[in-house]
């Protein structure tokens, strides 16, 4: 199966954003080679532009209180594991200190480092960060794969406390959702959603054998999806044939 996942919400769409490039991240502090450490940087920059936001680190420690409230309403409940619960509302917990006790926005560290800053200046230019461009970056290139991992691993860990707390929100929003079968009928599906619940998060699931792609669209009346398929250069053409796939809502 291919999960797709579509955000109902700005917030959500910006989480998002920042998982996938902190997955990337540790997939490329793991590599040894110099170019991979060159991405890695890219990458660590471009979590930064997306973490800038002004209100972000508001909107994660009012979700992370918010989370911790309707948890702690189901204590007493005696089909709640209370084990369980009481470990998810500690990493709640530990994820708002952590990330409430960091000065100013997630990576002013790193904003602060004249160095990196040269790099990530040039690193939007097409070729910037040729060596007679930034002598001091080429050589860094030809450091041990060991010392740059450390520094990576250094920089990296001033934005664990943001990264934590996005895997927790999006992992608690993700299990609120039970994905259930449904039928697109020539290829399209609708569904309105309830008045009176905030729906995030629409997770698609589509068999991969099927060769389809999704086009989603919704808001909070409505979802919308409509299946294509890839032909000749890749190009998506509509399709009119009966599919059934996963749907889960997560609010």
């Amino acid at each position: 199966m291919i999960l797709y996942e579509y955000p109902l919400q700005e917030r959500i769409r910006t989480y998002l954003r920042l998982e996938h490039l902190f997955i990337h991240l540790q997939q490329l502090l793991q590599r040894v080679d110099a170019i991979d450490h060159h991405f890695a940087l890219a990458t660590l920059f471009e979590i930064l532009e997306v973490s800038t936001r002004a209100d972000l680190k508001s909107d994660l420690l009012k979700d992370l209180d918010k989370q911790k409230h309707m948890l702690d309403s189901y204590r007493g409940n005696p089909a709640i594991a209370e084990s369980v619960l009481d470990e998810v509302i500690h990493q709640l917990e530990q994820c708002f200190e952590a990330l409430n006790n960091q000065s100013g926005k997630s990576g002013q560290s790193l904003t602060e480092n004249d160095w990196l800053m040269g790099i990530r200046s040039r690193i939007v230019i097409p070729g910037g960060t040729c060596g007679f461009d930034l002598p001091s970056y080429h050589a860094w290139q030809h450091k041990p794969s060991q010392v740059r991992q450390a520094q990576l691993q250094t920089w990296a860990q001033t934005l664990a406390p943001l990264a934590d707390t996005v895997h927790l929100l999006l992992k608690l929003l993700r299990d609120s959702g039970a994905p259930q079968k449904v039928i697109a009928n020539g290829g399209q599906f609708q569904q309105s959603l309830p008045q009176g619940r905030t729906f995030l998060l629409l997770r698609l699931a589509l068999d991969e054998t099927m060769d389809l792609v999704p086009e989603i669209s919704g808001n909070r009346l409505m979802v919308s999806v409509r299946l294509m398929r890839q032909g000749e250069e890749n190009r998506l053409q509509a399709i009119n044939e009966d599919v059934s796939f996963e749907l889960a809502l997560c609010a």
